[in-house]
């Protein structure tokens, strides 16, 4: 799906970090998140199922973001799992996420939620 090197993590914050300050924000993250979720909604019903994430989440992960487990993720869930995976992607809690945060495990976990 996505290449795990540094310059693949360089390359993601080119494209998520519009102010150009060399970090990815929360607010950031969240843009391009729900832009993603409008890509992958193919049938436009605002919610997304397990295929049209297209293994973007594991089954656990997909269970725990469908708290009302009506088998769909709506973007209010969708954006808060972001959310959820920005602060496990962010160890020094300063609120922004660097090249270096983005290539560990949980920066790729979370690069899968918007790219």
């Amino acid at each position: 799906m996505m290449a795990s090197s540094p310059a693949f993590s360089a390359s993601a914050l080119k494209v998520l970090d519009p102010d150009k300050d060399g970090t990815v924000d929360l607010a950031e993250a969240k843009a391009a998140a729900s832009k993603l979720f409008d890509k992958l909604d193919g049938d436009h019903d605002g919610t997304l199922d397990a295929r049209e994430l297209r293994g973007r989440l594991g089954k656990a992960d997909f269970s725990a973001a469908n708290p009302d487990n009506d088998r769909t993720i709506d973007k209010t869930e969708y954006l808060a799992l972001v959310e959820k995976r920005f602060a496990a992607a962010n160890p020094d809690n300063d609120g922004t996420l660097d090249a270096k945060e983005l290539a560990s495990p949980a920066g790729k976990a979370l690069l899968k939620l918007l790219l």
